[in-house]
């Protein structure tokens, strides 16, 4: 129970506000070595966990931005070719021959993050950012790294881990996981924060905003999540739309009126369709709403 309330404490004195559930997960991986999948919709703060957890744990983090067509080369390594045959070129013009065990050495090595995470003497935190933008091969290919924190190298061999990073893998579920991916983890899923929870995450970074308004905002934006929107706003456009309405001078959401409001949404809606099924009488009704 100590543990718990030390490690929420010690996120929060790094900027992010836990719930018990998630800071036990946390404490579970490191406790037995496990990766942790955190699903979620887009905004929740799933990457922001594994930045918490890397200030908290004060090393490095190490992120691996996952997309379409991503391969091995750009994840784990690749072979340095321009200083390979400068190397070659030179031992043309000398008696001694180049051997191949010498061109495939950490020498001519360019470590991408996967290897980089593997190699470093104090455990990092991995970060596996949206796992789900990656193919199926590309998931299939981590799974020896997720269950013996360990690679293989055509040329050099099986790498293994020198410290055992902590692996943060997130999904914002656009395709479904693999079971064998999905059986390495721990899994814990990340919602859209409680009016409490998220309060107190912008009264925590933007401490300057006044308590009524900051209520209001918290209160708007919960409100526009309820809506058919294609794009809910996150809790990172909540805050970019606090201090937008602290850089137009608002005090009050009710006294700043609709169309000020509506000058501020660029902060908050990020899509044509969102902007546009928001009109001055809708805001004024979720105004009222948040009073």
């Amino acid at each position: 129970m100590t543990a718990i309330l030390d490690l929420q404490s010690r996120l929060a004195a790094c900027g992010y506000v836990a719930d018990r559930s998630l800071a036990v997960t946390l404490l579970l991986m490191e406790r037995i070595g496990r990766p942790l999948l955190i699903e979620g919709d887009p905004g929740v703060g799933k990457t922001e966990v594994a930045k918490a957890l890397a200030r908290v744990k004060a090393t490095r983090l190490i992120r691996l931005q996952c997309y379409e067509g991503l391969d091995t080369y750009n994840a784990l390594y690749e072979w340095n070719y321009q200083r390979q045959l400068l190397a070659i070129k030179r031992a043309e013009g000398s008696a001694a021959a180049v051997e191949d065990d010498a061109l495939f050495s950490d020498k001519y090595l360019l470590k991408r993050p996967l290897l980089e995470a593997l190699m470093e003497a104090v455990p990092p935190v991995l970060l596996i950012d949206e796992i789900d933008r990656a193919d199926a091969a590309f998931e299939a290919f981590l799974l020896e790294l997720l269950s013996d924190y360990q690679v293989s190298i055509p040329e050099m061999g099986t790498v293994t881990a020198r410290s055992i990073p902590l692996v943060v893998l997130t999904s914002n579920g656009t395709r479904e996981l693999s079971d064998a991916l999905r059986r390495r983890c721990l899994y814990y899923f990340l919602d859209y924060p409680s009016f409490e929870k998220e309060l107190a995450i912008l009264q925590m970074r933007l401490p300057e905003v006044p308590a009524r308004l900051a209520g209001q905002i918290v209160e708007f934006a919960q409100s526009l999540r309820r809506l058919d929107l294609r794009k809910k706003p996150g809790i990172a456009e909540t805050l970019d739309w606090a201090a937008a309405l602290l850089g137009l001078g608002v005090s009050t959401l009710d006294e700043a009126g609709a169309e000020r409001i509506c000058d501020s949404l660029t902060a908050l809606l990020k899509t044509r369709e969102d902007v546009a099924a928001l009109d001055k009488l809708a805001i004024a009704r979720l105004v009222a709403a948040a009073e």
